[in-house]
């Protein structure tokens, strides 16, 4: 069957269409995006302006328009931290489900991850063992931890590279004491939860997802996106290391001006480098393994491992 997934993110509205069925890998048949950046568009009160609800409503009537035109028999439409956390949320969900007859799930942080881990699990498979996987999104960091498809633990914090820019990083390039006051509070946020991770043993494997990841291993010298999704991707903690007080210097166009980095995410990365940065030193990953799947393909995932159920209902 052909399948839409609409993913409401805090960077980026993305529809991902793709050929699946039960038993085997989702094979992307099209991609339809539009970057809104809904985790900068909070005001003061932390909820979604009203030209960024009217965004949002234009931005899901066209994926739909989309899913439709490329043949899609289902839709799955969710949403994750920007809407999730936006002080009028059932608001913007009504008026997208009005005006567009898109009913969004929001999902939950640790839903969040736990799709994501399951993408990842599925991608390198039984054999890399006991997975810690990290994923930095516009709005939150989500990790996740275990040997089965289902993670043993799994934990959402409010450090996306979106959501961190726009509160603590507003110059161009960024004045020194606010790069030293977010590396402090990003820091002491995910030590408060690696006891929960380290108690249940060091993983053998360490996998890092989300464009953020991608970039920062792009520009520390893994291979272009071009060269393939099976081609290995690294990214070390000390070519990180390295990067990030360069990184802190920049200004938005000159990081957009460095190898795989886009236009729309070169601000968010500084911020992202920071969390990438804290949480592979307090998890004591030197390493880590880019994966090419991540939630959207976890949510793709989930919904073929009920299908047979569901056929079966209806026969």
């Amino acid at each position: 069957m052909r399948l839409g997934v609409l993913d409401v993110g805090s960077n980026t509205v993305h529809l991902l269409v793709v050929d699946a069925h039960p038993g085997a890998r989702p094979l992307p048949a099209h991609s339809h995006k539009a970057e809104l950046r809904l985790a900068e568009l909070l005001d003061r009160d932390g909820a979604i302006g009203p030209e960024g609800v009217d965004r949002l409503v234009t931005t899901v009537a066209d994926a739909l328009q989309a899913a439709e035109d490329k043949g899609c028999e289902d839709v799955l439409a969710f949403a994750t931290s920007a809407v999730r956390d936006a002080g009028n949320a059932d608001e913007v969900l009504a008026r997208v489900r009005d005006e567009t007859g898109v009913a969004l799930a929001v999902l939950s942080g640790e839903e969040e991850a736990r799709l994501t881990f399951l993408a990842a699990r599925r991608w390198f498979g039984w054999s890399a063992g006991k997975l810690l996987v990290l994923d930095i999104g516009g709005g939150s960091l989500e990790v996740g931890y275990g040997m089965d498809e289902e993670p043993d633990a799994a934990v959402s914090l409010p450090f996306g590279a979106g959501r961190l820019t726009a509160a603590w990083l507003p110059g161009d390039p960024p004045d020194p004491t606010d790069v030293r006051a977010l590396r402090r509070h990003v820091r002491a946020g995910i030590a408060r939860t690696v006891g929960d991770f380290t108690r249940l043993g060091p993983p053998d494997h360490v996998v890092g997802t989300s464009k953020t990841f991608r970039q920062l291993a792009r520009i520390t010298g893994a291979a272009r996106s071009a060269e393939g999704l099976y081609v290995q991707r690294v990214l070390t903690r000390k070519a990180l290391e390295e990067w990030v007080p360069k990184l802190s210097t920049m200004t938005v166009e000159q990081r957009g001006n460095l190898p795989g980095v886009t236009e729309g995410r070169a601000a968010q990365l500084l911020a992202g480098a920071l969390v990438a940065e804290g949480a592979m030193d307090l998890f004591g990953v030197e390493e880590l393994e880019i994966c090419p799947w991540a939630l959207r393909e976890g949510v793709i995932l989930r919904r073929l491992d009920h299908l047979p159920a569901e056929q079966a209902a209806l026969a």
